[in-house]
């Protein structure tokens, strides 16, 4: 079975690595020469752990190529995934203009029936308008499904090769034949894979996102109840989470949540219910929420130093919106980052993967270094954005050493508090009692 992939992002080249890997033939498609030229030697353009890998070893036993030209790659194949992107526009809507480009495109190619699968997230009724359009522009038939991807970026090809479940929709049997078959090698035991319409495989990924992003939000505004009352979140946490009927996951209180999903969707679901007259305030509070949180440690370390923050040094651990990648879209970090330098605060900023990305968004205003001790010299306070591996164990030692004053802004809560008193640090994190540093020897 022969598979063409439209699109080279995070979805469409972790989809077309793992594919190729089940040992389908799989081309992938893109309109940037420059990263179909670097996909070709096995040079990725984004971060994600284990891809590089996966792509190399298939591009050397010709099972995964990649390409510019859009009609062969259709014509050589019997499905087609569409894995472009749908950025969020002015009004907080996905823009589908790259899914319905990608989709005249393939009209075009088309030279009998094709199974073609919106992989992208896509506002509730594209999917319609993506069968609309096929239908009028080739005389071919096309099985158009919609297929949402529930992949996590830092853990993308797992997610992929051990999926949950895989979601199916389309209201074609053949369709819907073909596609198991294509997810068989991928399915454990207590995995499913589940038909529905169309309409409903929409709103799954919408809903799920939204869900996830609720208990994050929860949690975050319990977290604030927390550090006013004098309770301990972790302790909160895990007085909940042991509830069979709720969980752990997604529990953790933080400085907000990120990515090109979570703030996207939650949006995308407010926006389609308000348009179909369903009252959206539970969902909307949602992001309101999450847009507030990402203030909280500039709100923590105005209160700790004053408005006036010039001739102050801030050390930034962690960029990325989590660990595992390089993206920063919608990333807590740059709400931090950019308060603090119109606060004429000086910045000095590490993150394992990121700090490229970064720059293209923040330029020259943020200093940005090698290792996560350089960032620290002469540093008024650290502040930590991601629960990188690397930043979970340092040498507290060495970072009093370097730093001008021992005080630490925890967005991710990765430290006891006693234990950094202990150590000499004056300790702020989320919806947790502030400790004072203790004299150390």
């Amino acid at each position: 079975m022969n598979i063409a992939i439209v699109g080279t992002g995070y979805v469409g080249l972790t989809t077309g690595a793992c594919f190729a890997d089940a040992g389908f033939r799989v081309t992938c498609c893109d309109v940037d020469h420059a990263v179909v030229a670097s996909l070709r030697k096995g040079r990725l353009h984004l971060f994600e752990p284990g891809l590089s890998d996966l792509v190399k070893r298939n591009l050397e036993k010709r099972r995964l190529e990649f390409t510019t030209n859009l009609a062969e790659a259709v014509r050589a194949s019997s499905i087609v995934f569409v894995t472009v992107g749908t950025p969020r526009q002015d009004d907080r809507t996905g823009d589908v203009e790259q899914v319905l480009s990608a989709t005249a495109a393939i009209a075009r190619a088309m030279d009998g029936e094709r199974i073609v699968v919106i992989k992208s997230t896509v506002p509730v009724g594209t999917t319609r308008r993506v069968r609309d359009m096929l239908a009028a522009e080739t005389p071919h038939r096309a099985l158009v499904c919609v297929n949402p991807e529930f992949l996590c970026e830092g853990t993308a090809v797992g997610d992929f090769m051990r999926p949950e479940r895989v979601v199916l929709g389309t209201e074609s049997e053949a369709a819907d034949r073909k596609l198991r078959a294509l997810y068989e090698p991928f399915m454990s035991p207590n995995a499913q894979i589940v038909t529905m319409s169309a309409a409903s495989a929409e709103v799954v990924k919408y809903a799920a996102n939204a869900m996830l992003a609720s208990r994050i939000s929860l949690m975050n505004g319990v977290a604030q109840l927390c550090a006013n009352i004098g309770a301990d979140i972790d302790e909160v946490q895990l007085g909940v989470g042991l509830d069979s009927r709720i969980g752990l996951e997604y529990l953790q209180a933080g400085a907000g949540y990120g990515g090109a999903c979570l703030p996207k969707d939650v949006d995308a679901l407010a926006h389609a219910m308000r348009t179909h007259g369903v009252e959206a305030s539970l969902v909307e509070a949602v992001g309101s929420v999450n847009e507030r949180q990402k203030r909280a440690l500039l709100a923590m370390i105005v209160e700790r130093f004053g408005e006036g923050l010039s001739g102050r040094v801030f050390a930034v651990w962690g960029l990325a919106f989590k660990p595992g990648t390089d993206d920063m879209r919608e990333a807590p970090s740059l709400a931090t980052i950019r308060g603090l330098v119109e606060r004429d605060a000086k910045v000095a900023a590490h993150d394992p993967a990121a700090m490229g990305r970064a720059a293209e968004i923040l330029g020259d205003a943020v200093r940005y270094e090698p290792t996560r001790y350089d960032v620290l010299a002469g540093a008024d306070a650290l502040v930590i954005h991601s629960g990188w591996r690397v930043y979970r164990n340092p040498d507290f030692s060495a970072m009093r050493r370097l730093m001008r004053r021992p005080i630490v802004f925890d967005g991710r809560n990765l430290y006891k508090s006693a234990e950094m008193a202990r150590r000499g640090f004056e300790y702020h994190s989320i919806g947790r009692p502030h400790v004072e540093a203790e004299e150390v020897a």
